[in-house]
């Protein structure tokens, strides 16, 4: 029996973000926050 392993290094680095992303993302949060918000509100009106 033969067994042949492949030795491999992974190196993982922490990556930088721009300003752009990080507003990007703080807008993606904002438009996530909004729509739960909607979306509670719809559910509670079809509730009473």
């Amino acid at each position: 029996m033969t067994l042949n392993l492949i030795f491999v290094t992974i190196t993982i680095k922490k990556r930088k973000k721009t300003t752009e992303e990080y507003l990007h993302e703080e807008n993606i949060s904002r438009i996530f926050e909004e729509n739960k918000l909607k979306h509670s509100e719809i559910l509670l009106r079809n509730y009473y």
